[in-house]
């Protein structure tokens, strides 16, 4: 096989495990098992693919930071939600922020998230598909998920824990898929929690830059007063 040969059959091989990763049904186990394997070519084979999500949302956080958050950015406490082997991170720090922390379901992806040293803290097992309930309400300034409304991971209802560890007038950043904007109820879900009083949206970029393969829509949400929040049963 000539070395041509062998750079396409690598292509391929990695597209077809990005193309596996949606197939997992949001099944925790399945998940977990399935990154558990891609933590170590993960990051070749989504840049292959030319995967500019995480320098975007990184970017869209500054912008939004800079227009709406009072303080430096030093100063400014973000959560990386589904962060993968830590691209958002490295981005995020790249821009000035320090005050960065980190969860993913996978504890062999978290681990590579550690070695950037971009995150104050990460936190492995974590299920963004039920409650976060090691992390406290309005903790963060802004919290970001990129990556991780995908088909096949996270349920479009996972949204709603994002917006209650985020504080008041905080925002939260969310990347979603083509594909998966279109055979989700995510934008139901969206309407749903601002009819609630829970978030509101500040903004969103349709059919950007994501993928080679794919574009997708990046979303800012601004969260609202928590005295509004409404119950779990009226959610």
């Amino acid at each position: 096989m000539t070395t041509l040969d062998q750079q396409t059959a690598s292509e391929q091989a990695a597209r077809m495990r990005i193309k596996d990763s949606h197939a997992l049904d949001s099944d925790i186990g399945r998940l977990a098992q399935f990154y558990r394997g891609w933590a170590s070519s993960y990051e070749l084979d989504v840049g292959r693919d030319g995967y500019c999500g995480p320098m975007i949302v990184a970017e869209l956080a500054g912008a939004v930071q800079t227009a709406y958050l009072a303080g430096e950015r030093t100063a400014i406490a973000i959560l990386d939600a589904g962060c993968g082997t830590g691209l958002v991170g490295v981005e995020l720090k790249r821009l000035g922020y320090q005050l960065i922390d980190g969860f993913d379901l996978s504890r062999e992806m978290a681990e590579k998230a550690r070695q950037t040293r971009a995150y104050r803290h990460v936190r492995d097992d974590v299920d963004l598909n039920g409650p976060l309930s090691d992390y406290s309400s309005a903790s963060y300034d802004i919290t970001i998920c990129c990556g991780v409304f995908t088909l096949g991971h996270v349920r479009p209802d996972g949204l709603r824990e994002l917006a209650r560890i985020t504080r008041p007038n905080g925002f939260v950043l969310v990347s979603t898929r083509k594909s998966y904007a279109e055979a989700t109820f995510f934008e139901d879900e969206v309407r749903r929690l601002q009819d609630a009083g829970v978030l509101v949206t500040a903004q969103c970029l349709n059919d950007a830059k994501y993928i080679a393969d794919e574009g997708a829509h990046y979303w800012v949400f601004q969260v609202t007063d928590k005295d509004n929040a409404p119950t779990e049963e009226q959610l």
